[in-house]
């Protein structure tokens, strides 16, 4: 399968101002994310997706490939739509801009799911921390006994009754496309759960488009505080220590 990375991400962020372009063990945020998803062998091209000129510069200035895109798009599936229509891939993979601990096993294991010609829309999961089980930062999602997401949330599922501490696991932000389910996911209003929820994958699940997905035991750290930037510093030191 050809298949095109793209790593959608803006400059603008609300709890941590400017993340892309912070730097992590002395690379910027979005240089880190890019040459994690650069060491999948399985790749064709690996693209930032961006609508800022500052990312553009720092991208071309360390021979990141990278593309200007509107600034109108609402959410980083738009933007990765927007790569589609130009670029030609069999699956097309999103990779969020804050994921600097993405590994080349997840694309690995998100690429076979999609050898199956009938998945349209793929993604990972990790058995969660018990941290994560709580935290309303840490996605969850629960599927069925196919693979296929029942849904996504950032309360605890599922939530044991008798008070025991329940087996979730954590959704991480890699997905993988092709390209009707993205021609789908644009022409479709935000739909009552992702806005509730802020989840913009339940748009696909409220609109009939299944999500397979497959385990990993490979977890992410994404990075949404100055807490995260350490922790993922330190995670990374020591690997390259």
């Amino acid at each position: 399968m050809k298949t095109i990375a793209v790593i959608p991400v803006r400059l603008a962020s609300t709890r941590l101002p400017r993340k892309a372009l912070r730097e992590v063990a002395g690379i910027p945020l979005i240089g880190r994310v890019y040459c994690a998803v650069r060491s999948s062998l399985l790749l064709q091209d690996v693209i930032v997706a961006t609508d800022s000129d500052e990312i553009m510069a720092v991208c071309r200035a360390n021979g990141w490939n990278a593309r200007m895109t509107s600034a109108s798009h609402r959410s980083g599936t738009e933007r990765v739509h927007e790569i589609s229509n130009s670029m030609d891939a069999d699956v097309y993979i999103n990779v969020q801009g804050d994921e600097p601990l993405t590994r080349s096993e997840h694309i690995a294991v998100l690429l076979g799911l999609m050898e199956n010609p009938a998945v349209e829309v793929g993604t990972l999961k990790t058995k969660a921390a018990a941290a994560d089980i709580n935290n309303p930062d840490a996605v969850k999602v629960v599927t069925d006994k196919s693979g296929r997401a029942l849904y996504f949330s950032r309360a605890t599922i599922p939530q044991n009754r008798d008070g025991s501490t329940p087996v979730c696991f954590k959704h991480l932000g890699l997905y993988a496309y092709r390209k009707p389910a993205l021609d789908r996911f644009v022409q479709l209003a935000e739909s009552p759960l992702e806005g509730s929820e802020r989840l913009e994958q339940l748009r696909f699940l409220e609109n009939g488009i299944k999500i397979y997905v497959s385990e990993t035991p490979y977890d992410t750290v994404g990075v949404d505080t100055e807490e995260d930037l350490r922790r993922v510093e330190q995670m990374l030191r020591n690997q390259e220590g």
